[in-house]
């Protein structure tokens, strides 16, 4: 069998699910919005800031924690710092059978210097 570096990974994970622009979650955040925002950085990460009202769950312990986290009937928006991260989990949650999960392009970063607001 051959070998996929970590960059194939996260294209073919990429390939797999939906992203979303920092600049599109900007504009569907509503008061009242069902949309779980899910940010799967380290905690030393997280404590640096992140999208107000977000959930942290780092990715090494989503499997063991999103199920009594997230309901699946819910929306997800996965996001890490630069958007592969947060690919790699949105493929995860799809085999958990989380069906209405995105990805957001450009992660944190992308958020923060697209002028998004910042808790933390």
């Amino acid at each position: 069998m051959a070998h996929k570096t970590g960059a194939e990974l996260v294209s073919a994970a990429k390939q797999q699910i939906k992203e979303v622009t920092p600049e599109e979650v900007r504009s569907a955040r509503a008061p009242g919005d069902a949309t779980v925002y899910l940010d799967v950085r380290e905690p030393n990460e997280w404590n640096l800031g992140h999208l107000p009202g977000a959930i942290h769950i780092p990715r090494g312990m989503l499997e063991g924690k999103v199920e009594a986290a997230i309901d699946r009937a819910r929306p997800v928006v996965i996001y890490c710092a630069s958007g592969n991260r947060s690919a790699l989990a949105a493929v995860t949650m799809k085999q958990m059978g989380y069906e209405n999960v995105s990805s957001m392009a450009r992660g944190f970063q992308g958020w923060a210097t697209s002028g998004g607001e910042i808790e933390g």
